[in-house]
């Protein structure tokens, strides 16, 4: 049993307004963070804090990331119902969730076993199913590619050749790139067969983009 309460829908409003307030104009976006059941993917200490717009610890050194960043990186994005979206580094699901909310289909992985374990225990009972897949996100998924748009959801120190090579012609990686303590978020758009066009758009704070599986 999935408990949403009038409370939850009430605080979810409200963060929706503040994450408006800040700038994400995408109605999809904002109708996704009104849907999304927050509080439900959260470590049990910080239940009652699930409607800040901040991030919180999940677990592996891993956290679910600010609202407001979900909702600028999936505004960047550009999602459109039904399309083929790789998510790299699942952590706590919710960015998944928001996506599956935005009518995409997504293929998300993690290189955190505990977490990968936990979160395919967690979204389906609440009606999610993206395909998940446990693995190095710096490799994507070349099997499932191309794809219409993916999203890293941690620091990375460069933009992954492999990632550029599984977008579809005029689809867009949006990837936060280290430059030291912060990343910049980077949008790359695939323009031709090797010609990526690349904008940035301000500071962030993630995790480290780690190789390999734990």
């Amino acid at each position: 049993m999935i408990h949403d309460s009038l409370q939850h829908q009430g605080m979810r409003r409200k963060l929706v307004e503040e994450v408006a307030r800040k700038g994400i104009s995408s109605e999809p976006v904002l109708q996704a963070l009104s849907k999304v059941p927050r509080h439900l993917f959260m470590e049990s200490g910080f239940v009652k804090f699930a409607y800040r717009d901040q991030a919180f610890p999940i677990g592996a050194g891993q956290t679910i990331s600010q609202p407001y960043t979900v909702a600028f990186q999936s505004q960047l994005l550009q999602v459109e119902p039904k399309q083929k979206i790789l998510e790299v580094g699942t952590g706590s699901g919710y960015q998944a969730a928001v996506l599956l909310e935005m009518g995409a289909q997504v293929f998300t992985i993690e290189r955190q076993r505990e977490l990968y374990i936990k979160v395919q225990q967690l979204l389906p009972p609440m009606g999610y199913h993206p395909r998940f897949f446990f693995g190095d996100g710096y490799k994507g998924l070349p099997t499932y590619g191309p794809f219409d748009g993916i999203i890293v959801t941690a620091g990375a120190p460069f933009i992954p050749e492999d990632l550029k090579q599984q977008l579809k012609i005029g689809a867009r990686l949006v990837i936060p790139v280290s430059t030291g303590e912060h990343q910049v978020m980077t949008v790359v758009e695939r323009v031709d067969e090797n010609v990526y066009d690349e904008k940035q758009y301000g500071l962030f704070s993630f995790v480290p983009l780690l190789k390999g599986t734990n």
